[in-house]
């Protein structure tokens, strides 16, 4: 079909277009771009502007060619991004754990991130359904729940070790709803993978794991699926980020009455620096989860799920990775083999599910 040469707009301020990107809606799971029909602002080809809709005027100033086409950026890439950025984010959360403690790290992280998309995105709460709202509200409680659960797990276990358990989250919630007797190969397959990680996993220094850190990365597990389902409806019910932004705001205020104090006497504590501390936690606040979930949203629009899916269940692996890259954290055989065999049930239970 041919196209028509793109309509050259007035660049927008940094704040505006950042706005614009949140407040998009997503494409409906398992769409990929070019099939989601209807009007769409960058001008797609084959799709009329609503009635009323004005054209936007031609100007003499450029837009670069990453920000008018950004689907010259490959999908996978974004995807891939966002994963290391949310590791990243969460191995240079573990020094800060000493001055802050875990749950006020956790609390400012959520507070910042919470800040910043309520100002970005501003939701409107009037006129909403009460159903919509506690979906939402549930959200950030199990949001809360998975990342300071899961803030205490790599405190105590390498950062490999406890993202693969929390990935048991997602993968249960693929495999209860897979309903197919072939699916129990792939429970299997991660319940061992899980066996070489508890049993014959070690942690720093060769010592066996933190018994209390393993039932924190179960935990956050149990909240990650909890998450996966009220994400549907929240993202049915709001658009863009403004459901993310209602979540994460209770999420924080979630987390508060476990997390100011800590937050508070760090900050405060002899010889402490606040505006360093304060700055640090807000730049891993933007690695995650502001910009990585961003990335997401930009990717699921032009990709199936499925594909979306597959690559996600790369994230215990990256996630390893990260830790010996970023932490120095070298993990032995059976915990590769655990990770792998968690990798690998998730992207079997992906590749054969019903869709």
């Amino acid at each position: 079909m041919p196209t028509s040469p793109p309509v050259e707009t007035a660049a927008p301020t940094p704040a505006a277009a950042v706005a614009e990107a949140l407040a998009m809606p997503p494409a409906p799971k398992g769409e990929p771009a070019g099939e989601r029909g209807g009007w769409r602002r960058d001008g797609a080809p084959g799709t009329e502007p609503p009635p009323g809709a004005q054209p936007a005027r031609p100007t003499g100033r450029r837009i670069p060619k990453l920000v008018r086409r950004p689907e010259r950026i490959p999908a996978p890439l974004l995807c891939l991004a966002a994963m290391f950025l949310v590791q990243l984010g969460i191995a240079l959360s573990k020094p800060l754990f000493g001055p802050l403690g875990v749950s006020g790290t956790t609390f400012l992280r959520l507070g910042f991130a919470a800040v910043l998309l309520l100002a970005v995105t501003r939701p409107r709460l009037r006129g909403r359904r009460p159903r919509d709202l506690a979906a939402a509200g549930l959200l950030g409680m199990a949001s809360a729940g998975m990342t300071l659960l899961f803030a205490g797990a790599i405190d105590r276990l390498p950062m490999g070790t406890a993202a693969t358990i929390e990935f048991l989250g997602p993968l249960a919630v693929a495999l209860v709803f897979a309903r197919r007797a072939s699916h129990l190969l792939w429970a299997l397959l991660a319940a061992g993978g899980v066996a070489l990680l508890t049993l014959l996993g070690e942690g720093d220094g060769g010592s066996s794991l933190d018994p209390v850190g393993l039932a924190y990365a179960f935990g956050a597990a149990a909240c990650y699926a909890a998450y996966i389902l009220f994400t549907d409806k929240v993202g049915a019910a709001f658009q863009g980020f403004q459901g993310l932004a209602v979540s994460m705001t209770v999420g924080a205020l979630t987390v508060a009455p476990f997390g100011f104090g800590q937050a508070w006497d760090g900050l405060t504590a002899p010889g402490a620096s606040p505006l360093v501390l304060l700055l640090s936690v807000a730049g891993v606040s933007l690695l995650l989860p502001v910009i990585p979930y961003t990335l997401e949203m930009t990717a699921l629009r032009r990709m199936p799920q499925r594909v979306f899916s597959v690559l996600v269940s790369l994230e215990p692996a990256v996630s390893a990775l990260v830790g010996l890259v970023v932490l120095g954290q070298l993990l032995g055989g059976p915990q590769l083999a655990g990770i792998g065999c968690v990798v690998a049930a998730s992207v079997g239970a992906t590749l054969t599910g019903r869709r």
